[in-house]
């Protein structure tokens, strides 16, 4: 019989914790924890062998859905059930299913960028969204990993998450501190998506042992990465400007891979 945890009080210091790796960036990234919230994308994690430190589900999801969930309970350390109100309270959701798991990140010292690889890398790009569109495209075109400078948004948001479909937790994510000077000492050949002025996408042959470079939403690419690659551009027609961030990297990947 599976061996639950009952919390009652919205002051318990677990229900705290999860409150905060919900909201602050700063705390996800001081613990080495985040929140992954819904059955689908447990579910996904289970799949991909992560490991849970504790599941928290709501009264209303155990008694309708525990036989949906039952492979997740040997998956946690521990089980913690909570009232309804309680888990509307930490929930990221509007419409909360009433289960989330707190669970490690991998450590970014174990992921390694490999010198024959795919890569598409984001710079200080914030937007969550377009952080989980990119992945999702990523993994579906077969790009070896995502690499992310420090200063753009956090990979393990709730909304980064949902955004990746899970994806985020599949793929390799590695998070760079001294982006350009990283990606210069990677071994990688550098091709820096800037909005003119670059050769065309299309003439470009990538080789193996690449990274695409996309830059923030509003400010683009920084100097110092635009110096150290070699620049590309993709066409554009009529009067449009610049593409959204997430749409010129799926483009970019569909040209580095193909």
């Amino acid at each position: 019989m599976t061996d639950f945890k009952r919390i009652t009080s919205k002051d318990n210091t677990l229900i705290k914790q999860i409150s905060l790796l919900q909201t602050s960036a700063r705390e996800r990234k001081k613990t080495g924890t985040f929140v992954a919230e819904g059955l689908r994308l447990l579910l996904d994690c289970y799949e991909n062998d992560v490991r849970f430190l504790s599941l928290v589900i709501a009264d209303e999801f155990l008694n309708k859905h525990a036989k949906e969930a039952e492979n997740l309970f040997g998956n946690a350390k521990e089980i913690v059930v909570v009232t309804d109100a309680i888990f509307s309270k930490i929930s990221d959701t509007k419409s909360p299913q009433g289960i989330l798991a707190i669970i490690k990140m991998p450590e970014n010292n174990q992921l390694q960028i490999k010198s024959n690889g795919r890569y598409i890398a984001l710079e200080n790009v914030a937007d969550p969204s377009n952080l989980g569109a990119v992945s999702r495209t990523a993994e579906a075109l077969g790009v070896d990993g995502i690499i992310l400078s420090a200063g753009g948004c956090d990979p393990y948001s709730p909304k980064a998450l949902r955004s990746s479909m899970g994806t985020l937790l599949r793929m390799p994510v590695i998070v760079l501190d001294n982006f350009a000077d990283a990606l210069k000492n990677s071994g990688l050949n550098l091709y820096a998506c800037v909005v003119s002025g670059g050769k065309s996408i299309n003439e470009v042959e990538f080789p193996n042992g690449s990274v695409v470079i996309i830059g923030n939403e509003a400010n683009g690419l920084t100097d110092a990465t635009i110096e150290i690659s070699q620049k590309i551009t993709i066409p554009m027609s009529g009067r449009a400007e610049s593409l959204n961030a997430a749409v010129a990297a799926s483009i970019a990947m569909w040209e580095l891979v193909k």
